[in-house]
């Protein structure tokens, strides 16, 4: 495999095998690979892998290659079709696995979990780890090209998952569900991880700032994450006299089809009912200004943005549906609302802003809940163990 043993040493309480091991994640493109998976890279560095990535490339590239890692640009588009240009991509990411030759390969997001799957189904890797963050469009949607698209992709899927080498972690159980109950993968193969982590030293529990109230949903701009109800719900509390504040924080992603356009983005600005604080790199200072959580998704594999907020002590409001349930404890850390309702929404928000006490105390339950199931080291020393063939 190319590896070769230098020494033995304790860190944190586990016990790592400092070697020149390869680790290589595909992922479809540089920004998702920062925000969700950076920090296990950079564990896995400290333990002494060369870590290698492949992904579509923004004008992050540079940020990543200043940490020590090595970055192979892949010409994937997450939302394209071309069948040339899909085989073009297979061949890029082929190359990319006879150069690096890699003894750990990391899957994380859909086309790259089935092309890398299927790129190095039969080469010599030693262990294989598949990230499934959530299902995408093509199991949510019930359009015609969706049901068609889902029929594709679970065939791929099988084909290149279902190996002994492999292991596929889920974020919820539905998911999991999901791949075992369609012979996608094998129940040994697979284990749930709730979520990508959180830093508990950044996300730090702060208290609720003073004045009007501020109603936050953050996430990329998409329909399938509520966007439309969650507008709505603005519109009508605005009608009402309600004296507070609904907030987007995020930005539109055209190469997702479920995405809201810039035209739609500024009706919804100009309509009064909804301010656009846009994309944050500083995602703890922006949830520390909110008093209310709200993701009122359609589907989710577990929403990074409710952990955060659990983490910085905001009660959340979000859909009883996969992933967004799992995210938290119901009565205690947030309200679960069903699916596609801007009515449910009103009435939760104005009895979390009715009640003042009733939302602290979900906050800090919020706090204690991401403590003990969303610590980021938790999840790393789990990837790193995967990676070792531990689990």
């Amino acid at each position: 495999m190319g590896c070769c043993f230098m020494e033995y040493f304790n860190v944190s309480g586990l016990v790592r095998e400092a070697t020149l091991m390869k680790l290589l994640f595909i992922v479809n493109v540089d920004w998702f690979f920062i925000s969700h998976r950076l920090p296990i890279a950079l564990a896995a560095m400290e333990n002494g892998y060369e870590v290698h990535l492949t992904c579509g490339i923004t004008d992050r590239k540079s940020e990543l290659e200043k940490l020590g890692i090595i970055v192979h640009p892949l010409s994937i588009s997450r939302s394209g079709t071309s069948l040339l240009k899909e085989i073009k991509v297979l061949k890029e990411m082929n190359a990319v696995v006879k150069k690096v030759l890699p003894d750990v390969v990391h899957l994380v997001t859909i086309k790259a979990a089935i092309y890398g799957g299927l790129v190095t189904r039969f080469k010599n890797i030693k262990v294989r780890v598949v990230s499934i963050s959530g299902l995408g469009f093509v199991f949510i949607d019930e359009g015609i090209k969706a049901r068609i698209l889902r029929f594709l992709v679970t065939k791929l899927y099988r084909i290149a998952l279902k190996s002994s080498n492999t292991k596929v972690i889920f974020q919820n159980k539905n998911d999991k569900n999901i791949f075992v109950n369609n012979k996608i993968i094998r129940p040994n193969q697979s284990l749930i991880v709730r979520g990508s982590g959180v830093d508990l030293e950044t996300y730090k529990y702060l208290a609720e700032p003073s004045g009007e109230k501020i109603i936050m949903f953050l996430a990329r701009l998409l329909k399938d994450k509520g966007l439309v109800e969650f507008f709505e719900a603005a519109i009508t509390l605005k009608k009402s006299g309600f004296k507070g504040k609904f907030v987007l924080v995020g930005d539109i992603d055209l190469h997702n089809p479920n995405s809201i356009t810039q035209n739609e983005l500024t009706n919804y600005i100009d309509s009064g009912a909804v301010e656009h604080w846009g994309f944050s790199n500083n995602v703890a200072e922006i949830i520390s200004k909110a008093h209310i959580m709200v993701l009122p998704s359609y589907r989710e594999g577990l929403p990074k943005s409710l952990i955060e907020a659990a983490a910085c002590g905001r009660a959340v409001i979000t859909t009883d549906v996969p992933g967004c349930r799992d995210a938290i404890t119901p009565h205690k850390t947030g309200v679960l609302i069903p699916i596609k309702s801007s009515a449910a929404i009103v009435t939760a928000v104005l009895d979390l802003c009715e009640h003042e006490v009733k939302r602290k105390e979900m906050g800090k339950a919020g706090r204690a809940l991401a403590e003990s199931q969303f610590d980021i080291n938790d999840v790393i020393t789990t990837h790193l163990n995967l990676y070792k063939g531990v689990l």
